[in-house]
């Protein structure tokens, strides 16, 4: 019946598709080479990041920088980037703090 030859064939696919998933981490778009050389020019461009783990579907670990026009992938160990990271973590923190105190305060006439 039609029902015996879809099953097999459907399994057939799964199998097919996280073999295929398996062998090219890129389609789960990770970083597939980091830069270790980074101009502060492009750091200063940076508008945020995010961090590649290497224990999930990707076998790299990265730090994604996040421009306007661009994305790119860098040694997470890297001296410029780990302080780039802490100013940019820094500022967000205390951007989030003066708003809580400007909701805080009531203009009087």
């Amino acid at each position: 019946s039609v029902q015996t030859v879809t099953y097999p064939l459907s399994v057939l696919f799964l199998t097919l598709l996280l073999f295929f998933l398996a062998l090219f981490p890129g389609a789960f778009n990770c970083c597939m080479k980091i830069s270790d050389e980074i101009p502060k020019a492009i750091l200063r461009r940076v508008e945020r990041f995010e961090t590649q783990k290497a224990d999930g579907p990707c076998h790299l670990e990265a730090i994604i920088l996040h421009m306007k026009d661009k994305k790119l992938c860098v040694n997470p160990w890297n001296r410029k980037v780990k302080k780039m990271m802490k100013k940019m973590k820094h500022k967000i923190h205390r951007s989030k703090s003066h708003v809580r105190k400007q909701r805080g305060t009531r203009i009087t006439k």
